[in-house]
């Protein structure tokens, strides 16, 4: 039942959108407290996993055709739709209570507007149409949105829109590499594929994507978001990727841009303690 749980909350991708969300609260500044900081990260988490559940449930026949996904609990019948939709449910219940507790109204409110705008957009287009990706992207901008709102930030500043602006281009590229990877699947399952996702090697359209993501990254060093000496070696993050593109490696782009949402974390953790 604890493997089933994992597969059905995604834990790792659950815990990358809190510590998306760490990020946020990381960036407003203001004295770090231990307690909301861990909420925005836990509360973001359960949310995530809780949608995962729903997802699962609402996708439960394309997740039986796919050689990636049969194996979840669902197609696999180690949990029934019910007892999926159940534990789901809980989990989300017990999310939005943790941001609403730790922060007020706002971050639970945005929280429940990523659900909702997750699995009623995102999930309801993706079998439809292509353009769920990039609508669906709209999702990894919340978490740090959230995390920032809990500290007591204002949603609409500059500095937070950036750096949720900036998760979100970092989205396109993550899941286009991902949809590359299991192009086969996913023709199969009749889902429709972004920006040419399912041909050979990486389309201009991704090379134009990760410049706008590389060029949207410098944003945070330009406007003082990430300081010295910090800043100085996130400008060096997107060498490697200049790197792998001219030996067009996207197995090797695919882990890598997955650590941006960490790097940014970590250079703002070791910010706030310098």
């Amino acid at each position: 039942m604890i493997r089933a749980l994992i597969s059905l909350f995604r834990v790792k991708l659950s815990l990358l959108n809190g510590i998306s969300a760490l990020a946020g609260y990381l960036l407003f500044p203001s004295p770090i407290q231990l307690l909301p900081a861990l909420a925005a990260c836990a509360g973001v988490s359960l949310l995530a996993a809780g949608g995962s559940a729903l997802n699962q449930v609402l996708e439960r026949d394309l997740d039986g055709i796919m050689a990636r996904t049969r194996m979840r609990p669902l197609p696999q019948g180690t949990m029934t739709p019910v007892g999926a939709s159940v534990a789901g449910g809980v989990v989300i219940i017990a999310a939005l209570l943790l941001l609403f507790t730790a922060g007020g109204a706002v971050p639970a409110l945005l929280g429940a507007a990523a659900l909702l705008w997750y699995l009623a957009v995102y999930t309801t287009l993706k079998p439809k149409t292509s353009l769920a990706l990039p609508l669906g992207a709209l999702c990894g901008a919340f978490p740090p949105l959230i995390g920032w709102t809990l500290a007591g930030g204002h949603p609409g500043d500059y500095r937070i829109i950036t750096l949720a602006g900036l998760l979100f281009l970092w989205q396109i590229p993550h899941f286009w590499l991902f949809q590359r990877r299991h192009a086969d699947e996913y023709k199969q399952a009749g889902i429709p594929l972004f920006g040419n996702a399912g041909t050979t090697g990486l389309s201009s359209f991704f090379w134009l994507w990760m410049a706008a993501f590389c060029a949207g990254a410098m944003l945070l060093p330009a406007f003082g978001l990430i300081a010295r000496p910090g800043a100085l070696w996130y400008a060096l993050f997107p060498l490697p990727i200049l790197f792998l593109a001219l030996f067009r490696s996207g197995n090797l782009l695919f882990p890598y841009i997955n650590c941006f949402p960490l790097l940014v974390t970590l250079l703002l953790v070791i910010q706030r303690y310098n």
